[in-house]
């Protein structure tokens, strides 16, 4: 079965966001079970459900323990995130890739232009290490479509990858390192070297390699190191087939087809367009999967859109929702 809004997905603002969100919720409140079980343990009434407030999101750590599938279908790919041993991973099935793929073309593009311009860079060890990585899908694709000799993963290899920066700075290439947080600080502190025509993007994650660091401390070790004014980021996660981003200080932005909300933590159905709380996040790339994800990062929705992202709540469940969750 395939739904009849797929197709209006990345044209999100030509269409309304809204109503097409509504138009999803409504598609995923009838074909997903699930969900459609967590709606009904809340008491709320699917076609009563008018605005973007109204909407339930799913905790996020159902992807863990449930299958979250709009529509009966076998996964093209599964994407599982990363973790320590002995934690439960979450898992994402994905009915179309393609869905996927034009979601982060589509978003790069938006924010940094065509991918044929630039020279894509990966150091990513910790996901090259394993299998079912979203963010290796997406930057083996953004480096197939660039197209230059340079572009590629060169986990380990900080020598090669110094050297190669080198050459691409000496040329004025358009580069975009984008890479896990512990590798960058390690690259940093073996080989820094200015930097004029290279982006550097960090996408989180020390995954037990390092201590941990603010955000603040991380950006003002890269920047020194590279003498770069700003470091971009990326906010994704295993469970969306979307992604914002942040040209510096921390702000982020999303593509027309995703948007953030925040919940009081103690009133996880008192959603905010605006304000501080914790987030939630409307992504419409996952429409044969959950649209509407309450996360448990902690962040602030400003008035044109543009969040930032303070941390993580505590592991504890989602206040006022254990019952909910115990029924399903």
């Amino acid at each position: 079965m395939i739904c009849e809004h797929e197709d209006k997905i990345f044209l999100a603002d030509q269409y309304g966001f809204e109503q097409l969100a509504l138009d999803i919720f409504r598609f995923q409140y009838q074909h997903n079970p699930l969900y459609n079980k967590y709606v009904k343990a809340l008491h709320i009434v699917g076609e009563k459900v008018h605005t973007l407030k109204d909407i339930p999101f799913l905790p996020i750590s159902f992807f863990k323990t449930q299958q979250i599938r709009t529509t009966a279908f076998e996964p093209e790919v599964v994407f599982e995130s990363s973790g320590t041993t002995g934690m439960v991973n979450s898992r994402h099935e994905v009915k179309h890739l393609s869905v996927y793929q034009e979601s982060f073309l589509k978003a790069f593009e938006l924010f940094y232009g065509p991918v044929k311009d630039w020279c894509i860079i990966g150091l990513l060890p910790a996901y090259l290490e394993r299998q079912h990585s979203s963010l290796v899908v997406m930057v083996d694709e953004l480096v197939r479509r660039s197209g230059h000799a340079a572009s590629g993963f060169y986990l380990y290899d900080h020598a090669r990858l110094h050297h190669e920066l080198q050459q691409l700075e000496q040329q004025g290439q358009k580069t975009l390192l984008i890479g896990v947080t512990f590798a960058l600080l390690d690259f940093a502190a073996q080989y820094p070297l200015p930097l004029q025509h290279t982006i550097i993007m960090e996408t989180g994650g020390m995954k037990g390699r390092r201590e941990e660091m603010t955000r603040q401390e991380v950006h003002a070790a890269l920047t020194q190191a590279f003498g770069l004014k700003t470091i971009h980021s990326e906010y994704g996660m295993t469970e969306l087939l979307s992604q914002g981003y942040s040209d510096g200080n921390g702000i982020f932005r999303c593509p027309p087809w995703m948007r953030i909300m925040v919940r009081d933590e103690n009133d996880p159905l008192d959603v905010r367009s605006t304000g501080n709380g914790i987030v939630n996040v409307i992504d419409l790339a996952n429409i044969y999967s959950c649209s509407f994800i309450a996360t448990d990062d902690v962040g602030s929705v400003f008035a044109d859109g543009s969040f930032e992202i303070q941390g993580r709540r505590d592991n504890s469940d989602i206040r006022g929702c254990s019952l909910m969750v115990s029924e399903l």
